[in-house]
């Protein structure tokens, strides 16, 4: 089973280690101490509660879609020219860049502030790890 420490697991679920350690001590979180004294928590537990937290904030969308990587956010740029377009969302911690017509941008009422939804749909998806799981400070 793979270990995580607190540090890395306050990282990978955007919060502070100090959370973390609530989270433990509340029981929300599962916790023990690894060869080396450090306090590590499971990292399937760990999944299962980034999964939980990971809720879609319950914002209105006026249209249905099938896609199933939505992420709601606001726009932060959107640089134009007479044909194509880039607009720059955040979504929670992540930063979106969709490259799109300037028509699109104009129908859409896309402006720094707006509210909107980045749909992604790709037929590759690469994921990575750091190395071996020891290499990663996880045993």
């Amino acid at each position: 089973m793979p270990e995580i420490r607190i540090r890395d697991a306050a990282q990978l679920l955007g919060v502070s280690d100090d959370t973390v350690r609530r989270w433990i001590d509340a029981g929300v979180l599962g916790a023990r101490k690894d060869e080396s004294g450090r306090l590590v928590v499971d990292g399937k537990e760990l999944a299962a509660l980034a999964a939980e937290q990971a809720r879609t904030p319950q914002t209105r969308m006026a249209s249905a879609s099938s896609a199933r990587n939505r992420f709601p956010g606001l726009v932060t740029k959107v640089v134009a020219d007479t044909v194509m377009a880039q607009v720059e969302m955040q979504c929670g911690p992540f930063t979106i860049v969709s490259l799109m017509s300037s028509e699109s941008v104009r129908e859409l009422g896309l402006q720094p502030g707006s509210v909107a939804w980045a749909s992604v749909k790709a037929t590759t998806v690469i994921v990575e790890t750091a190395g071996p799981p020891d290499a990663a400070g996880v045993a």
